[in-house]
């Protein structure tokens, strides 16, 4: 998946209560219409562009992205069903404030889902894939670059679960929407350090034929994601404020 860059061209628009906006102008390609308004909303999130209990303005993301206000109208509905808004009829889509417990909720999830997909892989391809995944440890552990990291890290958890064959595990893990809206690597400080030590101790489990170890190696590094992406979040602000959410919606 591609990133947003940071700084880029601005794109002044108007929104529907008519002040202007200066949207980033994005570099998304190979996605879906909804996909990418889905992308570049939490985008704007994340670089405080759209803060909580700001109304996200739609016109200015249609024009921006070049898309019509459906896939815009129907990627906001699917952002409130994840938490990201709040639809209030007739008023509006507000920016909700993060929570910092769904946060580590959602990479303890992860943790779950991947912990259960290594054992069943252990269960059913053992020494195979201890031999598969090893390779790409070893990459991953060499990669500079952040994008060759997030390429190799998707190809060993991608492996991961295709071994465990489970039709409900691919089913489960297609619902859930990464917090982070672009390259974890890139955007979060340490991602990258801890991603390299959890996949060598995760083959190293493996290699061993210890499924448990295995499974509480993938549980303890996505915990250590989430709590760097709450020391992130934490420092940008993104994390709801007493009192804030009500009164600015209610304004």
């Amino acid at each position: 998946m591609r990133t947003i860059p940071r700084k880029q061209r601005t794109v002044p628009l108007r929104t529907e209560a008519e002040s202007a906006v200066d949207l980033p102008n994005p570099n998304l390609t190979r996605m879906s219409s909804g996909e990418q308004v889905r992308l570049y909303v939490r985008r704007l999130i994340f670089d405080g562009v759209l803060r909580q209990g700001q109304r996200v303005p739609q016109d200015a993301i249609a024009q921006t992205l070049g898309v019509s206000r459906i896939p815009v109208r129907e990627a906001l509905i699917a952002l409130e069903r994840e938490g990201w808004m709040t639809i209030i009829p007739h008023r509006g889509v507000f920016v909700n404030a993060l929570d910092e417990t769904a946060v580590r909720d959602h990479y303890e999830l992860y943790g779950l889902f991947y912990g259960f997909a290594v054992r069943r892989a252990v269960e059913r391809r053992g020494d195979e894939l201890a031999e598969r995944l090893a390779p790409l440890s070893r990459r991953i552990a060499a990669a500079e670059d952040a994008e060759e990291l997030q390429e190799l890290t998707s190809r060993f958890h991608r492996l991961v679960v295709e071994s465990a064959r489970s039709p409900r595990l691919h089913g489960m893990l297609r619902q859930m929407t990464g917090i982070v809206p672009g390259n974890l690597f890139e955007l979060v400080p340490g991602a990258d350090a801890v991603e390299r030590r959890g996949t060598a101790a995760i083959v190293r489990a493996i290699r061993k034929g210890d499924v448990a170890e295995a499974e509480q190696e993938y549980v303890a590094m996505l915990r250590r994601q989430g709590d760097l992406v709450v020391e992130l979040f934490r420092r940008r602000g993104m994390f709801e404020q007493e009192g804030q959410q009500a009164e600015t919606v209610s304004s």
